[in-house]
């Protein structure tokens, strides 16, 4: 059975993303796109991963291998991933680019066996550590955006969601209006380097025996380091624990770690890590202790 390419759940998330304009066009396309690109690569499509940017497709390459072909409607996505990839190239905690076909938003991945994200399961702390390290390490080619237009893009669209989701009754705006100002402090302040800018448990996967984790979906940008590691910091949590625990498994794996510039990027994040879960109609002890830091 072939592969669903685009469901009615995918084109809603990819409309709420990026607008009906220019979406709807795209989803309606995208099989004749699909066609073409695993024509040019010789791939078969196996199975269609649902994301908020655009497709993912898991593939069999020409030699029988797991490649993965990843497309979006918007070229400034396929753009900065594309940058972010290539100046990672080499590093082994980041997944690597075998293609790429910017005319068409596409970018063609090694795939990564197992490939389990790391959501719900232990923290591997030095090699998330090590991974820490190598995305600040690089000399970033090419233009990239500054942090702080991205914080200010995904703090408009949270606030949008917020709106019109059922965690406006715990969360308010001038909630979400602090944890915008502080972010955007830290944002224009402190070192610079290459950042991932949306590294969580999610985003990386279990490479198997002898890579171990490896992050996937970056959203680059120049600005602090610290922000990548917010979202391990939360892990102990989301299951009773503290930030201090989290800040204090991860600090000896990370070169150069800024525990006091992570914990503020933890109490200025606070309002979108609660935002998903209250957006859901979740309301757990944890997102409860996430909007206490958050105000």
């Amino acid at each position: 059975m072939a592969a669903v390419l685009i469901d009615d759940a995918a084109r809603a998330r990819l409309t709420d993303r990026f607008g009906a304009e220019l979406a709807e066009p795209w989803c309606d396309t995208l099989p004749d796109l699909v066609a073409r690109l695993t024509a040019k690569w010789g791939l078969t499509v196996r199975e269609a991963r649902p994301g908020n940017t655009g497709r993912t497709l898991l593939c069999t390459g020409p030699g029988g291998d797991l490649q993965v072909l990843k497309l979006t409607p918007d070229p400034e996505v396929a753009r900065l991933e594309f940058a972010g990839l290539s100046a990672w190239a080499g590093c082994s905690r980041v997944v690597q680019i075998l293609d790429a076909d910017l005319e068409a938003n596409a970018i063609l991945l090694e795939g990564l066996v197992p490939g389990t994200e790391l959501t719900g399961r232990e923290v591997p702390w030095a090699e998330i550590g090590e991974l820490l390290t190598q995305l600040r390490s690089v000399e970033p080619p090419g233009e990239f955006r500054r942090l702080a237009e991205g914080i200010e893009f995904i703090f408009d669209l949270s606030e949008r969601r917020r709106r019109d989701s059922p965690a406006a009754a715990h969360l308010s705006a001038e909630v979400l209006a602090l944890g915008r100002q502080r972010a955007l402090e830290l944002a224009t302040s402190g070192p610079v380097t290459l950042v991932h800018g949306d590294l969580h448990p999610a985003n990386v996967l279990d490479a198997g025996p002898g890579r171990g984790a490896v992050a996937i979906d970056p959203r680059p940008a120049l600005g602090d380091p610290s922000l990548d590691a917010i979202d391990f910091v939360y892990v102990p949590m989301t299951a009773g624990g503290t930030l201090d625990e989290g800040i204090a498994a991860l600090a000896p794996h990370v070169a150069d770690f800024d525990a006091e510039r992570v914990r503020a990027w933890c109490v200025a994040m606070a309002p979108l890590v609660a935002l998903a879960p209250l957006r859901r109609g979740e309301r757990t002890p944890f997102t409860d202790a996430v909007l206490e830091l958050a105000r």
